[in-house]
């Protein structure tokens, strides 16, 4: 089979059809004698285009070879000013990429410039290829007037200011795709400098506006760098990819004549790796060789110099998992002398971009070739602030056994060590790999408790693409050395996976050979792929973000041992004599995050579903429940944990001193500790009966049978039994026993009432907020320019108000009624005031008053 070509280099937008050689018929009408008078005077710079400045004009010579040919159009943030970098938008950042080709039109007067999707192929000598031409057309995007062309006709000068000063949003709609919805002011907007290289040109511009909130106007200036990129002539071979495997993918659709139905892959984002022609040889009996062109990353001057030893260190990490693939040097970092001029925003040029801002994040995108997968060029953005998050994660997870990992500041070996960790995850998202929240549950939990096992297996999971941070399982008296995350099992299959180079035509070839790969370790759960899933409806609880080992309710269990051993210590790792008590108060609500993060983690093995993506012959099932002897467990410790909120997370010693604290952009917000606690309560009630769970519960029942799985039924029975415990035993009931009644009750309400709906989706916004803040996420998945197209929903919510879910809610409550009737006259005055409030609230929603 040949290797197909892409409709979208046919000669011509409007159909596939014979055509002249449209540089033969320009009109020499547009005089060259002008091109005389043009250059008099004027910058010129030599490249893939002419660059000619002249005065405050700009003008691009684009010879006639360059007509229909395939150009990315690039842009990235340069410089912002303080009011967005506390926004999150920072230098580096890479945003409305387009595929663009140049034609003249009108006879050679005019250049056009068309946008298309590159998604469609199809054999030239196919039938069809015609009717794909007329229906997978170019979209026209801008239009320039030929100025002149060059003596020999060869080059036609255009004119492109109003493309790059803010004039036209062509190119380019900046604060459109920044959010701000406002157009540049042209008379403060300009090109600043334009350059041209081999295979691209480099434009860099300043565009102002000014965005209004409230009564104040913001003036807003950002720097962009463009890049018009020449996309290479014969794209690299494509890698179809595997849901089995995670990596960044983008899709293509295949048309051809033989066809009963159109042919969709996903492309495997990847870079082209390919050895030597004289090594090919050498490499194919599974030598070591050299890729024709390694992977170079640069590391920004702008890095202060004790981090960037580390951070070079967790690119090369990534050589062992390319060896794995047959090459050797596949992947190096440089830094450069402080003296060299550096522009991380030439497309030609990966680097580690270092932003300085108080955002506690980093991530990896990449620049894509969308015509065959290829990574062209990528980046990893490094905020400053990260070190703060750093330091939380570590002192709350691993400072009980790790001494030097207890103090406001750490030493720059100590902090260079958890950058190094850092620079290894957002490396290996520039070379395509999605996060594999998965790779955590290989390990048995126990095992992280061994310090043979983890020097041997390396950290805390299978894959340094997980959200496996450091190891909080480990016990003071374990003696566990290695507790943080390194490249695994899992990363080095991955990439030999995606990038080992095989001596055929064409993808479908290969197709063989990278299942026998996936189908060699497909029982083995070193190598299992778990994909990100919504935190906020998580399905497979296999694949959580934050979590250790296979069994959450015996991890949290430990974590909580090593939290319940810092909290009397807060004041001691955060404070001096002199100092106030704002970093204990930090710490405290960073330790309360953690116990929450724990008991997220075992809330989701309640209806939880095992997701696989199985084939014919592996004996897998897509779809099989969490069993209920689990679920059971899991409701065990959050009877334990959450039910009864433990008392030592409150130590009073600390709370006369400082309340939990949390920074935002209004200033520090000090959270009274019983509003914390039913709030976080609140949110873990809302989570466990909230309805997509549920149905997910009632799904399981009826495929599985309540002998496999546990029931939405039982699940409410549980709940019930232990909230209403001192009810049922006519009890005076405490402050945090009416608080939880009321918490649980208000969550069974929402879905009875529209308006407590919109309520208490404000009410769960605020909470998820207070939890980003506490333990923020890097490089979430929705940052890496490319959607995650195989994140798997299971649709359970269609008619959800007809289902069972319903019926099964209501029916709680009045059962709650009923029993809260029979105890009303019944404790302290406090105690009934509660019922009294409690029969109110049911007796209004359900219309029980009327």
């Amino acid at each position: 089979m040949a290797l197909v070509q892409s409709c979208a280099i046919l000669p011509n937008f409007s159909g596939y059809k014979k055509q002249d050689d449209k540089a033969s018929r320009i009109d020499t009408a547009v005089s060259t004698t002008s091109y005389q008078k043009l250059k008099d005077g004027a910058r010129i710079d030599s490249g893939m285009f002419t660059v000619l400045i002249k005065d405050e004009d700009y003008y691009f010579g684009i010879p006639k070879t360059a007509f229909d040919k395939d150009f990315l159009l690039i842009h990235k943030v340069s410089s912002v000013p303080l009011a967005i970098n506390e926004a999150g938008v920072n230098k580096g950042m890479n945003f409305e990429n387009k595929v663009i080709r140049l034609m003249p039109r009108k006879n050679g007067k005019e250049i056009w410039v068309g946008e298309y999707d590159p998604k469609v192929d199809v054999k030239h000598q196919d039938a069809i290829a015609y009717s794909v031409a007329d229906n997978y057309r170019a979209s026209f995007i801008e239009s320039f007037k030929v100025v002149c062309y060059d003596a020999d006709s060869t080059t036609a000068f255009i004119k492109v200011n109003k493309v790059f000063d803010g004039s036209e949003k062509s190119f380019l709609d900046v604060f459109a795709n920044l959010g701000l919805g406002t157009s540049p002011n042209k008379a403060i907007s300009s090109i600043e400098q334009m350059k041209s290289f081999d295979n691209n040109i480099v434009i860099k511009s300043i565009y102002s506006t000014k965005v209004t909130e409230g009564n104040a106007s913001i003036p807003i200036s950002i720097s962009v760098t463009s890049n018009i990129y020449g996309l290479p002539e014969q794209p690299m071979r494509p890698r179809f990819s595997d849901p089995r495997v995670g990596f960044f993918t983008t899709p293509r659709w295949y048309f051809s004549d033989k066809q009963q139905e159109l042919e969709k892959r996903e492309l495997v984002t990847r870079w082209r790796l390919e050895p030597k022609e004289e090594d090919r040889d050498r490499y194919l009996r599974g030598e070591l060789v050299e890729p024709q062109k390694p992977i170079v990353f640069y590391i920004d001057p702008a890095t202060p110099k004790q981090w960037r030893t580390q951070i070079i260190a967790g690119v090369y990490d990534w050589q062992v998992a390319f060896e794995a693939a047959g090459f050797k040097n596949a992947i190096v970092a440089k830094q450069l002398p402080d003296t060299v001029s550096f522009d991380p925003d030439d497309a030609n040029v990966s680097s580690i971009v270092y932003a300085a801002s108080s955002q506690a994040n980093a991530m990896g995108p990449s620049v894509v070739d969308p015509r065959s997968g290829e990574i062209l060029e990528a980046d990893v953005i490094w905020w400053h602030n990260v070190m703060t998050v750093l330091n939380s994660w570590m002192r709350i997870q691993t400072g009980i056994i790790d001494t030097a990992a207890r103090g406001n500041t750490f030493s720059d070996e100590k902090m260079a060590h958890a950058i190094r960790f850092v620079s290894s995850h957002e490396i290996g998202h520039t070379l395509g790999l999605m996060h594999n929240m998965g790779s955590s549950h290989a390990f048995p939990v126990d095992s992280l408790r061994s310090p043979s096992f983890t020097e041997k297996m390396g950290g805390t999971a299978t894959s340094i693409m997980d959200y496996a941070r450091f190891n909080y399982v480990a016990q003071p008296e374990d003696g566990v050395q290695v507790i943080t995350p390194v490249i695994g099992l899992y990363d080095k299959y991955a990439i030999e996976w995606a990038y080992r180079w095989y001596d055929v035509d064409t993808p479908w070839e290969e197709l063989p050979t990278l299942r026998q790969a996936i189908e060699k370790h497909q029982h083995d759960p070193n190598y299992w792929y778990g994909e990100q899933q919504d935190s906020k409806n998580v399905v497979d609880p296999r694949a959580q973000s934050e979590d250790l080992g296979d069994n959450a309710m015996l991890a949290g269990r430990y974590g909580l041992r090593n939290l319940k051993r810092m909290m009397p210590q807060i004041i001691e790792w955060t404070t001096v004599k002199g100092e106030n008590y704002y970093k204990a108060g930090k710490l405290y609500m960073g330790g309360i995050g953690q116990w929450y993060t724990y008991a997220d983690h075992v809330v989701n093995n309640i209806g939880g579903i095992y997701l696989e993506n199985p084939v014919l012959g592996d004996g897998k099932s897509a779809y099989s429940p969490v069993s209920r002897a689990t679920q059971e467990e899991a409701f065990a410790y959050l009877e334990e944990q959450v039910l009864r909120i433990p008392s030592w997370l409150f130590v009073p010693e600390l709370m006369t001193k400082t309340f939990p604290l949390r920074d935002s952009p209004a200033g520090v917000f000090e959270y009274a500790p019983y509003n914390l606690q039913r709030e976080f309560q609140y949110s873990l009630l809302y989570s466990l009966v909230r309805d997509e769970r549920l149905l997910r519960m009632i799904e399981m029942e009826k495929l599985f049978g309540s002998e496999m799985t546990w029931t939405a039924m039982e699940l409410f029975d549980a709940l019930r039994k232990v909230i209403f415990e001192g009810t049922i035993q006519k009890k005076n009931l405490d402050l945090d026993t009416r608080m939880l009644q009321q918490n649980y009750i208000d969550v069974l309400m929402v879905s009875s009432n529209k308006t407590m709906e919109k309520i208490n989706e404000k009410k769960i916004q605020e909470v998820n907020a207070l939890l980003t803040a506490v333990n923020p996420s890097l490089c979430p998945w929705h940052e890496h320019g490319q959607t995650e197209t195989r994140l798997r929903n299971v649709h359970v919510t269609g008619m959800a108000r007809t289902s069972d879910m319903l019926t099964l809610k209501r029916g709680e409550l009045l059962r709650i009624y009923e029993l809260l009737k029979k105890a009303s006259n019944t404790g302290n005055a406090a105690t009934k005031a509660h019922y009294e409030d409690l029969l109110l609230r049911i007796g209004v929603t359900l219309n029980m008053n009327n």
